[in-house]
């Protein structure tokens, strides 16, 4: 099999960047280990920056999503007895979307099926040789046999986990990583949302978040150490203490039957460079956020801007210049999102080591926060989205 870019993973990164290159008549192939409905039922995240909301839109992508999609023009802070609202439309003059990863995934499936372009689903990448001699491929497995795909470029999208990075020597690489001393416990509800937008609240028990997937389905997580055994939190237990962690005075915590209860690490990660040779990177493959910023899906999308452009010139005009530059592109983002997400998780989530000094100082953090118009705008620019450029893509 030959193809001009083999493109490893099919999550949000690898669907959306095999759609825009197919846009533009440049043939790919997406890889997938993972069965259709296996990566159509995982729950992810569910915000969607201004910015990405409005490319999905102008790419043909955004009909279900504007259907059914949550628009949200602020957060709500909850500490010390008080509730404090983040008001992004008056602050920066956009909102944000909520809508289910797992949906965004389903449209973009959709779209790539009814494009005819090729989607090997239960096609395992185990190699990629060759990208840095201008020769790369990738072995697949399909079932019982190891097939070899040539490429011009190979896109790693395939995760944390996935084979791309590790196909470059570790010695040729630089890893930065951080480990945080707590981990999400999350469970999806039929419980209509308690809150008409997302309740971050920080408690001397723990963080908890108050988040939505639609106006029937409840997103809530509660901090918990890292190697918490979800048999030890029985759904009552759960609603107990989100009702404890989440109370204000009038606030009713909605309750439901419990669909999926999951155990999220929390960590930060970026690797250097993104390309080597005809290698490029992209998404969780590259970079690892906090959740609590909203951040991950966001800047995969980030990436894949830069990327289809760069494979626009170098299939259309011969020109590596994008291909080169993309690397540092990329990253100028992710260290600024790497910043917000760690500056968000440190100020909401209580530390197993921390003394009544630093609960007090993160409170005060919080009511400098409440008191500043240009705090809050700094949060607002962030949350919805640093600008994203799409020029030369939806053009």
């Amino acid at each position: 099999m030959r193809t001009q870019v083999a493109i490893i993973g099919a999550g949000p990164a690898g669907l959306l960047l095999g759609h825009l290159l197919h846009r533009r008549g440049i043939d790919t192939l997406i890889l997938e280990r993972h069965s259709r409905s296996y990566i159509e039922r995982r729950i992810r995240a569910g915000v969607l920056e201004h910015d990405v909301a409005e490319l999905f839109a102008a790419v043909g992508l955004g009909e279900r999503m504007r259907r059914e999609g949550l628009a949200h023009g602020g957060i709500h802070l909850r500490f010390a007895g008080q509730t404090v609202r983040i008001d992004f439309r008056s602050l920066v003059g956009r909102g944000i979307l909520v809508y289910g990863q797992h949906e965004l995934v389903k449209d973009l499936v959709r779209a790539r099926l009814a494009s005819g372009a090729p989607l090997w689903f239960e096609a395992e990448a185990v190699a990629v040789e060759g990208h840095c001699d201008g020769r790369p491929e990738v072995r697949v497995r399909r079932g019982d046999r190891i097939e070899t795909v040539a490429a011009e470029v190979v896109a790693g999208c395939d995760g944390f986990h996935g084979i791309a990075r590790a196909a470059v020597p570790s010695s040729l690489r630089r890893e930065y990583q951080k480990q945080y001393p707590y981990a999400w416990l999350g469970i999806l509800a039929r419980a209509a949302p308690a809150s008409d937008e997302l309740i971050y609240a920080c408690h001397e028990r723990g963080f908890a978040l108050l988040s939505m997937r639609s106006p029937t389905l409840s997103r809530l997580y509660i901090q918990v150490p890292p190697g918490t055994d979800l048999a030890a939190w029985p759904d009552e237990r759960v609603w107990e203490e989100l009702e404890l962690r989440l109370s204000a005075p009038g606030f009713r915590l909605e309750r439901g039957e419990v669909v999926q209860k999951d155990l999220t690490r929390m960590r930060s990660f970026v690797v250097e460079p993104m390309r080597w040779g005809r290698l490029v990177l992209a998404g969780d493959a590259a970079h690892i956020v906090p959740p609590t910023g909203a951040k991950g899906l966001n800047l995969a999308v980030a990436d894949v801007t830069h990327l289809a452009r760069a494979l626009f010139a170098f299939f259309e005009e011969g020109r590596e210049e994008g291909l080169e530059a993309y690397s540092r592109l990329c990253l100028e983002r992710v260290w600024k999102v790497q910043h917000f997400s760690w500056w968000m998780t440190q100020m909401l989530h209580r530390a197993p080591d921390a003394s009544p000094f630093d609960h007090r100082r993160q409170l005060g953090e919080l009511a400098a926060l409440s008191a500043s118009r240009a705090a809050q705008a700094w949060l607002a620019e962030n949350y919805t989205g640093l600008p994203l450029d799409v020029s030369g893509i939806v053009d």
